[in-house]
């Protein structure tokens, strides 16, 4: 009989069910066969004009219904169909999961289909006295909701029948990490036998590739899609926009095994911390990200040599990279150019909100399935970035403990440690 309680006495917390969706497909079974074959799901963008764009390219989800409807409608059904996969793998009711809900998710705006509707409504006079006044004439909620944060956890709340008021975050790229790691401190706590996290972002809009392009932090490779994404590699330019979700029913291991459920695998270990350094760049002693890393393992109660596998933030931007090397390094030592560190990103790109959730999944699986996935696009090394990134093939491997790193915007970093068995 495995241990019901962890090194500090809590319950140990187990993962029962996993949903995913990325560019590379709906469901688990079709992206973990892209991702270790090596495929990539960045195309060229067509959902909106890129003609004077320096960057045309993404991991847009642009084959659900919701697609071209927007940034929240399109973020709600890459929620709810990742959710609806790990909630049905559990064997949970999907009308009544009886447990709290928390969704990482990103920052909300009217999106430009509304903001059009409403500026064309009158053209008697202009700018923002026109829209204020057309607004406050509307006799439907739905472009008032679509503007709300917290209106997609809302949805999905009344849809999987979760209880409480369901929280909903946005700590940047670290988002889906932080969605798992209230979901098991929740359980920890004793508040709850279970939880359902989620990590969900449609939200790859002209703005936001505007944006990020201002900020010179994507890849202007156009040329051919699926090599623009290149973690750790000496010839990197940036990250690819992506949008997708994941989802991870979390269980007490108490409750789980009590009604039968199947282990796919432990949440060990969380660790975050803060870094006020900048608004996007990290600070250059890289002391937050090497922080979080050993909250992480000592949350889990391991130590450096005890984790064999590291799914990477590796976002492929200059900066990111070099900042992910050197806390890795700093953390494990003479170990980091022999043990495998590899990122989904290069295959997948970067989900923003999601990102965090998608990779745990992936790194779920990677245990379940003994596969690390590559880092693809691994073609001109780094040679000040000596890491093992499992290039271009997977890999068949024993994998018993995963560290999975997420490093956001504005220092907000945020890693888990996963264990395919109990203790």
């Amino acid at each position: 009989m495995a241990n019901l309680r962890d090194h500090m006495g809590r319950p140990i917390v187990a993962v029962t069910g996993i949903g995913v969706v990325t560019s590379l497909g709906v469901g688990k079974k079709d992206n973990w066969a892209a991702l270790t074959s090596g495929k990539s799901g960045i195309h060229p963008i067509t959902r909106f004009p890129v003609d004077h764009l320096n960057t045309r390219i993404s991991g847009m989800v642009d084959f659900l219904p919701s697609s071209s409807k927007g940034a929240s409608h399109l973020t709600y059904e890459l929620a709810e169909t990742a959710a609806q996969e790990a909630v049905s793998e559990a064997g949970l009711d999907s009308d009544d999961f009886g447990g709290p809900l928390f969704l990482a998710s990103p920052p909300v705006e009217l999106d430009w289909a509304d903001r059009f509707s409403l500026y064309n409504s009158d053209k008697q006079d202009a700018g923002a006295e026109r829209l204020l006044r057309v607004a406050r004439g509307l006799k439907e909620l739905d472009i008032f909701d679509t503007t709300q944060f917290g209106s997609i956890a809302d949805r999905l709340a009344d849809r999987f029948g979760t209880r409480g008021l369901p929280i909903t975050l946005s700590t940047a790229c670290a988002s889906g990490a932080t969605a798992i790691q209230l979901g098991v401190e929740a359980i920890q706590r004793g508040e709850c036998d279970k939880a359902l996290s989620i990590g969900a972002d449609g939200s790859a809009t002209a703005e936001a590739l505007i944006r990020f392009s201002l900020l010179s932090a994507l890849s202007t490779h156009n040329d051919i899609p699926g090599k623009a994404s290149k973690p750790f590699s000496k010839d990197r330019d940036g990250f690819v926009l992506a949008e997708g979700s994941g989802a991870l029913v979390l269980e007490s291991l108490e409750a789980a095994l009590a009604r039968g459920a199947t282990i796919l695998g432990i949440m060990r270990g969380c660790g975050e911390k803060a870094d006020d350094f900048h608004r996007t760049r990290s600070k250059p002693d890289g002391s937050p990200a090497i922080a979080a890393v050993r909250a992480a393992l000592a949350d889990a109660g391991l130590g450096e040599d005890e984790i064999d596998y590291v799914n990477a933030h590796g976002t492929s931007t200059p900066e990111n990279d070099k900042m992910e090397h050197l806390s890795l390094s700093t953390v494990f030592g003479e170990r980091i150019g022999s043990m495998p560190i590899s990122s989904n990103k290069s295959m997948i790109g970067h989900t923003l909100s999601a990102a965090g959730a998608v990779e745990a999944a992936f790194s779920l699986m990677t245990m379940r399935e003994s596969v690390i996935p590559p880092t693809i696009n691994y073609d001109n090394p780094d040679p000040a970035i000596v890491l093992d990134v499992v290039p271009n093939k997977k890999r068949n491997a024993e994998v018993g403990t995963v560290l999975s790193n997420s490093f956001g915007f504005g220092g907000q970093n945020t890693c888990l440690v996963m264990a395919r068995e109990p203790v």
